[in-house]
């Protein structure tokens, strides 16, 4: 199967690349602008060079993004700005990246006759912050972020395509763990950066506030799994664990590093809630601190020193 990845390069698609070319038969195209300036999925490890390609490519340059759709059969469209907690500081940005990109792209997928299949990951963000009940696949989606609002109008234009061939978007907790590209700025990747090397973590607000969250290792898989099925849901989320920040600092910093030191920054600021669960669900993997603590031992052994 011929798959292009936009965003192939980041951190989510580095690993995704890494599992998809086990197959044999999959030949993968990875398109990025490498705006992260993370050049990691190009030095480590050796890859099949007769079944992978690069193109350096934006996704708002609209005829480089209509050539490389030539023979492609599935998309999986991970591009995006996903820069957090402040993503309303360049709102042009965001709507011209996550919402027009997407655009362009759907345009050219709807010329391109080879195209059967495209999965979106999309972001739990859509549903918005200080939702009254958790959020699952049939709740209104009440963005309350520019970041959300974008991802939420990207849908939209995603779906356009289901009178036409098969359609996948996957509304994606919040991601951890190791990749050869890392990201750091995520929450629990920034926790976990900190107390290794910094023996400290600044938490913002009382730490009550819930988020769900998701492994990069499960995600990756639940992609795969997307990608060798039939399967279409139209709109599905992905998750493991709803988890305060509370509960993150007590139940995996603190075992993985007894000692941190915690700051809390404006502590008698509460902040909004959002929590979440989908219809795909495995209980022996949804909320258990057992299984979230392995993946933070095992993010551990990854740091150098």
């Amino acid at each position: 199967m011929r798959i292009l990845i936009t965003g192939g390069a980041g951190y989510i698609g580095t690993e995704l690349v890494h599992s998809l070319i086990e197959n044999e038969e999959n030949e993968i195209i990875i398109y990025d602008n490498l705006s992260r300036n993370n050049y990691n999925l190009f030095l480590e490890g050796r890859l099949n060079p007769g079944k992978i390609r690069f193109i350096h490519g934006d996704i708002l340059d609209s005829r480089k993004l209509k050539k490389v759709l030539d023979g492609i059969e599935l998309v999986i469209h991970l591009a995006a700005k996903v820069t957090t907690p402040y993503s309303d500081q360049d709102l042009h940005q965001y709507e011209q990246v996550n919402h027009w990109g997407t655009s362009e792209l759907v345009y050219h997928i709807e010329q391109a006759e080879s195209v059967k299949k495209i999965i979106y990951l999309s972001s739990a963000s859509v549903y918005g912050l200080g939702q009254d009940k958790t959020a699952d696949e049939e709740s209104e989606p009440v963005p309350n972020s520019h970041y959300g609002l974008t991802k939420l109008r990207a849908e939209k234009e995603v779906q356009r395509l289901s009178e036409y061939m098969s359609i996948q978007i996957l509304r994606v907790a919040n991601v951890f763990g190791y990749s050869r590209s890392m990201r750091f700025d995520s929450v629990i990747n920034r926790f976990m950066f900190d107390a290794h090397y910094n023996k400290k973590i600044k938490v913002y607000g009382d730490g009550a506030q819930v988020r769900p969250f998701i492994s990069i290792d499960h995600l990756v898989n639940r992609l795969v799994h997307f990608v060798k099925t039939d399967e279409t849901t139209s709109v599905q989320n992905l998750m493991e664990f709803n988890l305060s920040i509370n509960e993150i600092i007590q139940e995996g910093i603190l075992k993985t590093h007894p000692g941190t030191e915690i700051l809390f920054i404006s502590q008698d600021l509460p902040l909004k809630s959002l929590e979440l669960k989908t219809r795909f669900s495995i209980k022996e993997i949804e909320n258990d601190l057992d299984r979230f603590r392995e993946y933070l031992n095992a993010f551990k052994t990854k740091f150098t020193f």
